[in-house]
Parts: C-alpha cells; structure tokens; sequence
C-alpha cells in the first residue's frame, strides 16, 4: 500500500476509515478465476503489524495538524482537493485557454501563472485577468477554496452562471468578474461575503434585480454593476453600506425612484445611474453626500427641477443630467459650485438664466447645456473661463452681442453655438483658439464678413457658419485650414468667387457653399480636395462648365449644382465617380447628351436630378435614371429612354438604313388602309342609325389611349355588370369606384359620377376640356387619366388600377397598417409631395387638387403612393350636403381654415391638406383632434374634457404616432420627426407662411438632419414654428 493512499484514508471519517483499513487487508482473487468464491483472510506477522500500527499513528497526526493550520473549517485537505479543482476547471475551458495554463499541472499550485498561496500552501489569491480565457464559470469549484481573499477573472470571455458556492469564501476581500459574458442572477449568496470590500461585475449580461440583502456587506467601499441588463427599483438596503465610496449603476434598465436612502451614504465620492429608466424626482437627499465629486444622472426619465441642495455639494466636480424631462430654472446656489470642471444639463426643459456665477472658480472645462429653453444672456463668468475645452449652447433661446460676451479661450476643443439669437460680427479673437477644431454658429443673426483671423485656427476641423447673415468674400485664408473636414457656409449673402486656395483643404469631406450670391467659374483647384463627399454649390450665380477634374473625386457621394448657370456639357469623366450615391445638375444651361459613362461607372447612384436644361438624347440605361420621377427629366430640349415620362428613343442609323426598304411597301400599306378606313366608316354610320338615343349620348370616350373609346362603353358596362355593387372598391365625395376586367383582360378603375339635381353633369364642355388635358399627363406618382365618358345615364372616368386600393382603408385594418411600417410611410409621404410640386409648379397653368385626403391616395403592391381625381374636383358634384358651392371642393378635415371666409382656391389649399394628410400617415387616424388641441384657442377646454392625457405642446411625440407600429429608430426617427415638422408648417394658419410644394418635395429628398436628442424625448411644441 503507497502512502498516499494511507494518506487518502486518514483523511476519510472515523466509520468509514476502519472499513477501508479493513478492506485493505483482504487479498482479493483475480476476476476471471472462477474457483475462489470468497476473499482469502491473511494473517500479519507481529513485527508487521507494529510498523502499521505506527504508520496509522504518524499519518493521523500529520493530516491533524496540516488542516488546523490551513483553516479551522476546512474540511479538505491542504493541496490536493484545490489542486483537483483547478484542474477540473482548466479541463473545461476551451483548448487555447488550457494552452494558457499550460503551467497548471502536477500538485504545487503556488508555482502556477495566476495563482498565490498563503504561508502554509493554501491559495489565497486567483488572478486571470486579461488571459484570453473561454469557457463557464460554473465548472470551478469555489466551496474547495477556504483560504480564498482575491478573485479577479476580469476581462476574459467566460460566460454561464455564477455558481451558488461563491458565497462559501469568508475570507474573501476583492471580487472582480468584469467584462465578461456572464448572465443570469446575480446569486443571493453574495451577501456572505462579509469580508468584501470591492465588488465589480460590470460589462456582463446579468439580469434581475439586486439582491435585496446587499446591505449586509458593511465594509464594501466599491460596486459596480454598471453594462449589465438588470432591471428593478434600486433596493433601500444599499443605503446600507455606509463604508461605500464609489458606486456605479450605469447603464442597466433600473426603474423607479433613486431611494430616499441614498442620502446615508455619507463617504460617496462617485454616484453613477446614468443610462438606466430612473424616474420621479432627484432626492433632496442627495445634499447629505457632502463628499460627492461625480454625479451621473443622464439618460433616465427625471422630472422637476435640480434641487437646491445640489449646492451645498462644495466638492462636486462633474455633474452629468443630461437627456431628462428636467424642467424650471438652475438653482442660484449653484453658483457656489467652485470645483465644477463639467456640467452637462442637454436635452431637458430647463427655462430661464444660466448662473452667472458658474465658472467662478475657473476650473469649468465642459459646459453643455443644448436643447433647453434657457433665455437671456450667456453667464458673465464664462468670457473668462480660459479653461474651457468643450462648450455647446445651441438649441435655446439665447442672445446677445457675440463680439462682446466671449473671450480668448487657448484650450477649447469643440464650441456650438447655433440655433441661438446671437448678433454682431465674429472677433478676430475666434483665431486666438488655436486648439479648436469644431466650431458651429450657424442659425443665429450674425453680420458682418468672415474675418481672416479664422485661418490661423489650423486645427479646425469643421466650421459652420450657415444660416447666418454674413457677406463679403470667403477670405482666402481658409485655405490654411489643412485639417479642415467640414466647412458649411450655406444660407447667407457671400459674394465673390470661391478661393483658389480652397484647393489646399486636402482633407475636406464636406463643402457647402449653397444659398448664396457667388459668382465666377467653379475652380480647377477642387481636384485636390481627394477626400470630398459632399459637394454642394446650388443656389448661386456660377457660371462656365462642370469642371472635368471633378471625375477625379472618387469618394463624392453627393453633388448638387442645381440652379445656377452653368453651361456646356456634362463632363464624361463624372462616370469614374463609382461612390456617387445623389446628383442634382437641373436649373442650368447645360446641353447636350448624359455621358454613356453614367452606364458603366454610376453603380451606386439612386437619385438623379437633370431638369430645366437643354439636355436631349438617351438617358443612361441604369435604375436611377429608370426610377426618376418626372420632375427630376423633364424640360430638356429632347431627353428619351425607356421610362413612363419620356418618349422612347429611336436609333437615327436605323432610320436611314431602311429608309429606302421600307417606302415602296410602305404606299401600297397607305392605299390599303385608306379603302380599310372608309369602309369602316361606312359599317359605322349605318350602325349608328339604329342606335338608341341612350347610345347616341355617348359619342366617344376623350383621351388620348388608342386602347379607349366608344366601342369599349358596353366592355365597361358589362365588365361592371352595369355598375353592380359587388364590384365597387370604393366611394368617394364625387362618385363610386368600381373595377373593370375588360375583355382584353386590361384592369381599370371606373369612377361613376354623381349626378346633379337635375339630372345632369356640371359644367361638361370645361370638364371634358379638362380631362383632355390630364390624360396627357404622366408622372410615377399620379393616377393615370385613361379617358372620360359623359353618358346621360352613367357617366364615368376611366383611370389606372392601383392593386392595394386606398390608404384610409389600409390605416383603418389593423394587418395592413402594420404592413405600412415607418419606411414605407415616409416613402408615401414623398411620392405625394412629389405629384403635387409637379402639378403646382411644373405643369401651365398649374393644377390645383382640392381633395387631397386618405381616401384619394392609392397605394400599388409596392406600396408606391399614387394621387388620384387630380384636376377634377372643381367640376364634379359632390354628395355632401355640407358642400354647395362648385368653387369650393374639398374634404372636410382636411379643407384649408381660409376656405371658409375666402373662397379662393390656390395651391396653398392643397399645402394645407397635405399636411393633414402627412399628420393622419405618421399618426395612422385622422389627426382633427390633435390639430385642435395645438392650434384651438379653445384647446385647453377640449383637451381636459377628453378621457385620454391631454395633448399640449409637451406632449411626446413618440405618445402620438401610430402605436401599433415599433417606434422608429435612427436615420428612420430622423425621417418622421422633419416630416412631422413640414406637417406642422403646411398648417400655419397664414397661407403665405406656409411652404411651397416644391420646397417640401425637395426637403423630402435631402437627408435628414440628426436628432438633437432622443426620438422618445421630443415633444409637440419643439416641431411647430412659432
């Protein structure tokens, strides 16, 4: 027998020890003999069994003292029990994790990587952090490690649960399981180890909520549970750990209030809760935390105001509430906050001054308070804070002589001041900030020209001036803004020609020049901008060619030099611009054709612009060119491709081949049809002797269709089943819809039109005259116009069938409204503005709807928007009572407020309309009480008499937009709040402030601004002009 396994059975329980003994000396035979049925006894000699008897002795006393010194309750023995789990562990980690531990083999612990043991062998520390490790934690074995006090398996990647033995370490000080992937309960058996004084789980995937017993852990001074996915209110027992310095919640999903208990912890320097769902008010008891130094609070849902005792926090440096439903004025003791180096309040309500006393202490180096509603002038204290490095104000309502209110600041990195009402002219002293690289003023009343002063600002990588009121020339020293990425000056009064020195801005991205009065030719000098991807120039005076070096701009991906006037021909080298996603050449001068090397090089190009240009010959055979509304190809001398909105084009080279071939047979084909013709006559007139008179009123179906006219009156007829109910698909103010399957097998929509009192149609000879002309009109989002027929008994238009039938039907059922997800309302909302800016400003005269509503937008299979009875609503009897003058068209609900004391019906009816229909797509019903609670005067009765919240300015927008759909997110949530706010300005009550079709059709085309906060934050009142 080894004397290990002497060992292994001193080690065993007294009972079970004698029979292991016992067992030892029984000689058992081999296996496979089959003559042996029991076990032999053997007899020891004496002197043999004296030397065992010692050995019992010596080894039990060995194993007696080797586990008091380990631990008194220890129940293991000292070695090889960890040792074994170790082992255990390593074998279930993947293969390069055991690669890792190679060094973990054989029964001495204390020399592998990782581990440390105490003085008598046991192990008392395990550290593995940033060793690559993979596999569960479950596999280790805590309950075999008595003598345990430091744990730091950070930033691996093991994943799994916590075991349930972890809180079998008494011992145990330090516990760090962060930036892993565990997951599951954070277990209750946590709260044994009182011993702990630092706990870090953060960067995990737990869930639940925090244990209730926390506060047993009396000593802990560090937790962190922040990146994890735990939920729940934040327990009061963690004002129970009084010894806590450092505690740190962020970025959970915690709910509720910030216990009242908080204020107990009186030794907290650091309080993070940021990024969780934390609702009510700050405590006032966060004034007792007279040690706090950081305060995070941003990204929860937290009313009301800042208390006061926020103040009294002398030591406080950074507070961070930022992207809250905070409201009311900054405390004035504030002011005492001497050590304050940031403060970040952006994205709340806040109203009223900023302290003025704010950077006192001089020590501010971050101060963002955007997106509020604070007034007045900037704090006095801030011209002289030199230490600031990063500041944003934009988004209030602030003012103020620019020149005046700012100072020199050396350090500052980033400063934002739009969307303010700042005046006076830019101080040179802006190029004293040799540091700065974003500076932002745009949307503010600044005057004056641009100094030179900014080009000595050579760190600056981005400068928007946009919006403004400057004017002069761009100073040429621009041109030494080398690092320079964005430079917008749009929407001002510049002159002059652009810099050649613009040229030397090699690391441009962004140029946007547009919106003002600039003059000259474009500049050679922009192929050395390499890096450029948006360029816009539109809205000035340049003159001369598209410069051919722009095809040397492969990372462009957006060009517009729309409306200026610009000749010559479009350069073939724009094909070589593979990332070009956007171009918009229209409003100039240009001729000739579109270069064949669109074709092979524009890949990527999805929107295309080349109107009110002398352009002539085939578009380029790609989908941007084929998917082109109308607007975006029409008024060019000669433009023709395989698209709805262009003739198609005929090779000349064919034309003069055959030329000759096809004259001789061509005659005799002539002579032919003519005897054909009159023949037919002749059929025609005798049949239409024995007509009925119903017949005779009839003559002929007007429009220009080759596939319509008199002879396919009895196809409808029939094919409806002489107007049947079974096949109606709809009613509208001016008549039924049926749908036709002619005999061809073509599918029409038919409309049956009222009729007058007396029994006859308004106005048939101007009507007809009408119609005449709306068959002629083709464009991608409007209804087609087939023809018309004014029979006595059943008159009807004949348009294009649209599969999926009208939008009221498909937001009032519940499957298909959530068919129509946010994207495909957006895209419905464009092709609707798209048809009316084409037939306000496109067409001559233009025409006028009247009726834009739900129930007159059809949408096809791919849920393409396409506007229906466009022109004809002037001429046509309408069934409601409420409506008895022809002059007067329309749909109430969606009728323009003027309308009912003018009388006079302009584009800027349809304008309104629109905007009702926009706010009934994004709202998915008709949106008459929302619009009466903004604009009523007597909207706060109505609101308060409703069961539902009231709607006020504040209310949330993500509270009023369809709730059956997901709310939107990113460059989506971006799309529905600007088309929420042109809503908004289509329904100004003045219809001259109200927004051209054209300009909504354009806006809907451009990209979107970002969302200065949170989609979930914005409210009514932030989206509406005032």
């Amino acid at each position: 027998m080894s004397l290990q396994r002497f060992y292994q059975l001193f080690s065993m329980p007294s009972n079970k020890k004698k029979k292991s003994i016992y067992k030892c000396l029984i000689v058992h035979p081999p296996i496979h003999s089959p003559y042996q049925q029991k076990p032999i006894r053997v007899t020891m000699p004496l002197p043999l069994k004296v030397l065992f008897f010692l050995s019992l002795v010596l080894g039990s006393s060995f194993h007696f003292i080797a586990s008091t010194a380990s631990s008194r309750s220890a129940t293991a023995p000292v070695g090889v029990t960890e040792v074994e789990a170790l082992l255990l562990w390593k074998a279930s980690l993947d293969k390069e994790s055991q690669s890792t531990l190679s060094s973990w083999f054989g029964t001495r612990p204390c020399t592998w990587v990782g581990i440390r043991c105490g003085s008598f062998g046991s192990i008392t520390h395990l550290n593995l952090s940033s060793s690559g490790l993979k596999g569960k934690l479950e596999g280790l074995n805590f309950s075999l490690f008595p003598n345990l006090t430091h744990i730091d398996l950070s930033i691996n990647s093991l994943h799994g649960n916590i075991p349930s033995q972890i809180g079998h370490l008494p011992k145990l000080v330090y516990l760090n399981f962060s930036f892993n992937y565990l997951h599951g309960f954070i277990p209750n058996k946590i709260e044994l180890l009182r011993s702990l004084s630092k706990l870090d789980m953060s960067n995990n995937n737990f869930t639940g909520s925090i244990p209730i017993s926390i506060g047993n852990l009396k000593i802990l001074y560090v937790l962190y549970l922040y990146n994890n996915k735990l939920s729940g209110f934040i327990p009061q027992g963690i004002g129970l750990l009084r010894s806590l310095s450092d505690l740190k919640l962020s970025h959970n999903s915690f709910t509720g209030p910030i216990p009242a208990s908080i204020g107990n912890l009186i030794n907290l320097s650091v309080l993070y809760l940021n990024n969780n769902k934390l609702s009510g008010l700050i405590p006032q008891e966060i004034g007792l935390l007279r040690s706090l130094s950081n305060l995070g609070l941003s990204e929860n849902n937290f009313t009301g105001s800042i208390p006061a005792s926020i103040g009294i926090l002398s030591n406080l440096s950074y507070l961070f509430l930022l992207n809250n439903n905070l409201s009311g004025s900054i405390p004035e003791e504030m002011n005492g906050l001497r050590n304050l180096k940031s403060l970040q309040l952006t994205n709340n309500k806040f109203v009223g001054s900023l302290p003025h006393n704010i950077c006192l202490g001089g020590l501010l180096t971050n101060f963002t308070v955007a997106n509020n509603n604070f007034t007045g002038r900037i704090p006095k204290t801030l011209k002289n804070c030199t230490n600031l490095y990063r500041v944003r104000l934009d988004g209030n309502q602030f003012f103020g002589n620019i020149t005046e209110d700012f100072g020199i600041y050396p350090k500052l990195n980033y400063i934002d001041l739009s969307n303010n009402q700042f005046y006076g002219e830019l101080s040179w002293k802006w190029g004293e900030c040799h540091n700065l690289k974003n500076m932002k003023i745009s949307k503010n009343n600044i005057s004056g020209e641009i100094p030179a002063a900014l080009g000595m600002m050579t760190q600056l990588q981005r400068l928007d001036l946009s919006f403004n009121y400057l004017t002069g020339e761009i100073p040429k020293e621009l041109g030494r803004l080398t690092s320079l990425m964005d430079l917008s000056l749009q929407g001002n009064q510049l002159s002059g020609n652009i810099p050649l020195k613009t040229g030397m801005l090699h690391d441009l991205q962004t140029l946007n020049l547009a919106a003002n009065n600039l003059t000259g030719s474009l500049s050679k000098e922009i192929e050395n901008c390499l890096k450029l991807q948006f360029l816009n120039l539109s809205l000035n005076r340049f003159v001369g060619t598209i410069p051919l070096e722009i095809g040397d701009l492969h990372s462009l991906e957006n060009i517009d030099l729309s409306q200026n006037l610009l000749m010559g021909e479009i350069p073939p080298q724009l094909g070589n611009l593979l990332m070009l996603e956007t171009v918009n050449l229209s409003h100039n001068m240009l001729f000739g054709s579109i270069p064949s090397t669109f074709e092979n090089g524009l890949s990527s190009l999805t929107t295309v612009n080349v109107s009110f240009n002398q352009l002539e010959g085939p578009i380029p055979n790609i989908k941007a060119f084929h998917e082109a509304s109308c607007f975006a190809l029409q008024s060019n001398k000669g433009l023709c491709g395989n698209t709805t909105c262009l003739k198609a084009c005929v090779p000349i080279s064919s034309r003069k081949g055959l030329i000759w071939i096809i004259i001789p047979p061509l005659g005799s084909l002539l002579l032919l049809l003519i005897l054909i013709i009159g023949l037919f006559a002749l059929c025609r007139r005798c049949k239409s002797k024995n007509k009925t008179s119903e017949e005779k009123n009839c003559e002929q179906i007007f429009g220009t269709s080759g596939n319509f006219g008199k002879r396919f009156y009895q196809d409808i007829i029939e094919a409806t089943d002489e107007f049947n109910s079974n096949y109606c698909i709809g009613t509208g103010g001016h008549g039924h819809v049926y749908k036709a399957v002619l005999s061809s097998g073509q599918v029409v929509a038919v409309k049956k039109l009222h009729l007058s009192e007396d029994g006859e149609l308004t106005n048939v000879k101007a009507f007809k005259k009408e119609v005449v002309a709306l068959t002629n009109i083709r464009h991608r989002n409007i209804v087609k116009l087939h023809g018309f027929c004014p029979h006595a008994k059943h008159p009807f238009l004949v348009y294009e069938f649209i599969e999926k039938g009208s939008l009221k039907v498909i937001l009032n059922d519940e499957k298909q409204a959530m068919e129509l997800d946010w994207v495909k309302r957006l895209n419905v909302v464009k092709g609707v503005a798209h048809a009316l800016a084409y037939m306000h400003h496109d067409c001559s005269p233009p025409i006028i709807h009247r009726d834009i509503s739900s129930n007159n937008i059809l949408l096809d299979s791919k849920f393409e928007a396409h506007v229906s009875d466009f022109g004809t609503a002037k001429f046509l009897k309408s069934n409601s009572s409420s409506l008895t003058s022809l002059a007067i068209a329309g749909t109430l609900g969606y009728m323009a407020p003027e309308l009912a004391y003018t009388m006079k019906v302009n584009e800027k009816c349809d304008v309104y309309s629109f905007g009702m229909l926009t706010l009934e797509i994004m709202r998915g019903n008709h949106p008459g009480d929302l619009i009466l609670a903004l604009f009523s005067s007597s909207s706060s009765s109505l609101a308060s008499s409703s069961t539902s919240s009231p709607i006020t300015h504040h209310t949330l927008l993500s509270d009023v937009v369809d709730q059956r759909l997901r709310p939107p997110r990113s460059r989506v949530a971006e799309g529905v709040v600007s088309t929420v706010q042109l809503a908004f300005a289509c329904l100004h009550a003045n219809p001259q402030y109200r927004p051209t079709m054209q300009t909504i059709s354009s806006a809907l085309t451009t990209r979107w601004p970002p969302l200065a906060k949170s989609f979930s934050l914005i409210e009514l009142g932030e989206l509406i002009a005032h």
